[in-house]
């Protein structure tokens, strides 16, 4: 397994966006725009839940693994990228946890 799976994975969800709308469900997903990624996306998160606090490893896994694929779909909606995610995700190492939300409510 390849440390860059969600960046290989976000470049396939955008190049599903030429793919044939019959034969994709991350093109349907797209085209029906950021409104109905984001519902979906909230589907799994529960999804997620529901497994982190009752169900097996293995179904944890398979729903974390369907949160975040939903989590890059709606990113392609809005013409975010991973990679700028990434990056937020990588400036904010080192700062603590607290530290971090406290300053994000000064913004």
């Amino acid at each position: 397994m390849s440390d860059n799976v969600l960046l290989q994975l976000a470049a396939t969800i955008s190049a599903r966006r030429a793919a044939a709308p019959d034969s994709s469900y991350t093109r349907q997903l797209l085209d029906a725009g950021p409104a109905r990624c984001a519902k979906k996306l909230g589907e799994e998160a529960i999804e997620t839940v529901i497994a982190g606090t009752g169900e097996s490893d293995e179904q944890l896994k398979a729903e974390a693994a369907d949160l975040l694929y939903h989590l890059l779909v709606l990113l392609e909606s809005r013409g975010v990228s991973i990679a700028d995610v990434l990056a937020v995700l990588d400036k904010r190492q080192g700062t603590s946890g607290l530290k971090e939300k406290a300053e994000r409510g000064q913004r």
